[in-house]
Order: structure tokens, then C-alpha cells, then sequence
């Protein structure tokens, strides 16, 4: 097995870890970016075809190079991808795609040992930065019984209406992910959203008063919706758990557009059908799952991940195990560090806590 050291592994070459890299180079430290996917920005390129970003250009740039066009429209999905590819292209930092991390684990000298395929890295640091939610779809167990004749997809498959069959659509899921897929398919096909109301921004995305809210709604985001006060807590909870409120599609769109809203959860199924909370069946052709993703860190072989399958961290520092990171979580410090504009500073407090460690001499791990 071929064998090399490194000083810091970054495992993931999206937002957050593009970013965490850049930091280092400007520290003076040596670090490579790994990716499972054959190019980067890939992640991105696999959204559905007609999403955009909620934020506008001039706030989407990573640290040190501006996201390009008109600084008040919404990059779509591609553009993103595209830019996150010239990002590390600009920079010159070393990422290496089409390299799946397999195993993670403590070394004998206090450091880690990544494995990928038939090659070993030997680091003194690990950045995890794999995904704000993690890229494992969640799906409810009783999934399975759903009618086979039903065509089910996860909002992770979901690229356009023409994926569905004819007849009625049920939407799980009233997060940003489900309104607007819902009030996609609703073109096309009779359509049911159900979920719980998770609350909707204020303000139309496209008009002009947007423009005096993101610097508020970014500010609230980055310095009062924090792991560090009460209201910052309580959202948290609510983000990871139960998703985020209703950005570009309102309530009164889906109205509009004939979606019918219930609030009550799909809690099994019936006769191969969806049931819901208060006993509706509901004889659909279609169900999109609009009910995120799973943390699966099965290949981390540390104890650093809780009960809750959220890793053990402050601000992306795990203390159990020194020189392990993670980047780019779900409020890993802020409601921001799930965005563009945010994941920036999570990234630089990241790479001068590696910095740092790098000034001291290691302390080798016992036994």
C-alpha cells in the first residue's frame, strides 16, 4: 500500500472545504483536498435543474475572489458548481478528485491515518467538510410499503417534473426544498404538500426591497442567530432537525398555483398508500421526499460523533480527538455557516486553530 504524509487532509472539495484550504495556503500550510466525485462542484450539478441560489451574487463569493455577473441576481445551481471549480483552479489548491476517503483512524504517533483505496495518508490534521447535512438521503422505514406502482424519488433524484408519472404528486417535507419542488410539479401535475409549517422569510427574493433586507437578514444570521445565545439554540434545533423556513416560494404561490397544504406528517402507510397523521390516505401516483439527509460517518473510526449522529465539536473543534476538524456543518457556528456567505469564517477560525497547533510540538497518544 503506497504511503504518504501530509500535514492536513481537507475531505471534501465543496464550499467549505475549498475554503478551509485557501486559509492554509495563506498561512504557509501544506494541506490536499480529497473528493469523491470526478469533478468538482459536482455536488451541486446534481440539484434539480431549475434551482438557484437563495442569496444574491455579490454576498456568494468565497474568501478572496468575488462570485461573477450581476451582483443582484440568483446563480443557478451550474453556476455555482462552475464557480466553486474556477475557485480552486484560481488558487492553484491541490485537489484531487475522483478519491473516496474509506477509512479514518487514529495513528500510532498521535496523528491520523487516512485511508483511500490502496493508499494511505499520514496527517497531523483532518478537516472533515463532507456536506452541510450530510449526502446519505433520509427516508422513514416505512418507505418499503409504499405500492411499488407508486414512482417514488428523494429530493436528492428529483431533476424535473417529466421524472414523475401521470396522476397526483405528494410532496413530503414544507421545508425550502419541498415548496419549491412542490410548486414546480404543480404545472404538470395535481400536487399535495404535507409537513409541518416551518415558517417563511418575509420579503420576495426577486424584488427590490431585498436588497435592504440580506444585509440585515446576514447580519441576524451571523451574529445573533449563534451556537452562543438563546434565540441562536433554539434555531439550531429547528434548522437541523426540522429544516429551514420557506425562502423563494410563499404560501400564498402554492395557493396560486393550486398546491394543496396540510400541515399533518405521513406517519405509514396503507394499503400501499401514504397515510397521514389524522387518517387520510392519500391515492397518489408520485411521492417526492423532501426529508433531508442522514449523517453517516460510519467510516470515521474515532468516538467523536453523538447519539444524535451530529459530530462532538465546537465550532468545528472536536475536543476528544486534537486535530480533528469538521467544516461546513449545519450551524456550526452561526445560522450562516450553512451558506456562501457564511462558511468563510467558519473556514479561517478552522485553519488558525490548525495554524496554531502546527507552532506546537505534538503529544504522542498513549498506548
Amino acid at each position: 500500500m503506497f504511503t504518504e504524509q501530509i500535514e492536513t487532509v481537507i475531505i471534501g472539495a465543496g464550499q467549505a472545504g475549498l475554503a478551509t484550504a485557501h486559509h492554509l495556503h495563506k498561512r504557509g500550510r501544506q494541506c490536499v483536498v480529497l473528493d469523491a466525485n470526478a469533478r468538482i462542484g459536482d455536488n451541486w450539478r446534481a440539484q434539480w435543474d431549475t434551482l438557484r441560489l437563495y442569496t444574491p451574487r455579490r454576498y456568494d463569493g468565497l474568501p478572496g475572489l468575488r462570485f461573477p455577473g450581476d451582483g443582484w441576481s440568483y446563480p443557478t445551481k451550474d453556476e455555482v458548481a462552475d464557480y466553486l471549480e474556477s475557485y480552486a483552479a484560481h488558487f492553484e489548491l491541490p485537489v484531487r478528485t475522483s478519491t473516496t476517503v474509506d477509512r479514518l483512524e487514529r495513528s500510532g504517533d498521535g496523528g491520523f491515518v487516512v485511508t483511500t483505496g490502496d493508499r494511505r495518508i499520514l496527517a497531523d490534521n483532518v478537516v472533515v467538510a463532507t456536506g452541510t447535512f450530510g449526502r446519505t438521503p433520509y427516508l422513514p422505514d416505512f418507505a418499503v410499503d409504499v405500492d411499488p406502482a407508486i414512482r417514488q424519488l428523494h429530493s436528492s433524484e428529483y431533476r424535473r417534473p417529466s421524472q414523475l408519472k401521470d396522476g397526483p404528486v405528494l410532496v413530503v417535507g414544507g421545508s425550502h426544498s419541498g415548496t419549491d419542488i412542490a410548486y414546480e410539479v404543480a404545472l404538470t401535475h395535481p400536487t399535495v404538500l404535507c409537513g409541518r409549517d416551518p415558517g417563511q422569510i418575509p420579503v420576495r427574493l426577486e424584488k427590490k426591497g431585498a436588497r435592504l433586507f440580506f444585509p440585515v437578514f446576514l447580519f441576524v444570521g451571523s451574529h445573533l442567530l449563534t451556537r452562543r445565545t438563546p434565540m441562536g439554540r433554539k434555531e439550531l434545533r429547528e434548522v437541523r432537525y426540522h429544516g429551514g423556513p420557506a425562502l423563494r416560494v410563499k404560501r400564498e404561490d402554492l395557493l396560486t398555483r393550486g398546491v394543496e397544504r396540510v400541515p399533518e406528517r405521513v406517519v405509514g402507510v396503507q394499503d400501499g398508500r401514504p397515510l397521514l397523521d389524522g387518517g387520510r390516505v392519500l391515492d397518489v401516483a408520485n411521492v417526492v421526499w423532501c426529508t433531508g439527509f442522514r449523517q453517516v460517518f460510519d467510516w470515521i473510526d474515532l468516538p467523536v460523533i453523538g447519539a444524535d449522529g451530529w459530530p462532538e465539536e465546537s465550532r468545528g473543534v472536536v475536543p476528544a480527538a486534537p486535530g480533528l476538524f469538521f467544516c461546513g456543518l449545519s450551524f456550526q457556528f452561526a445560522f450562516t455557516s450553512m451558506t456562501l456567505p457564511g462558511v468563510g469564517r467558519d473556514a479561517e477560525y478552522v485553519a488558525e486553530r490548525i495554524a496554531a497547533r502546527a507552532r506546537r510540538p505534538r503529544t504522542v497518544a498513549a498506548g
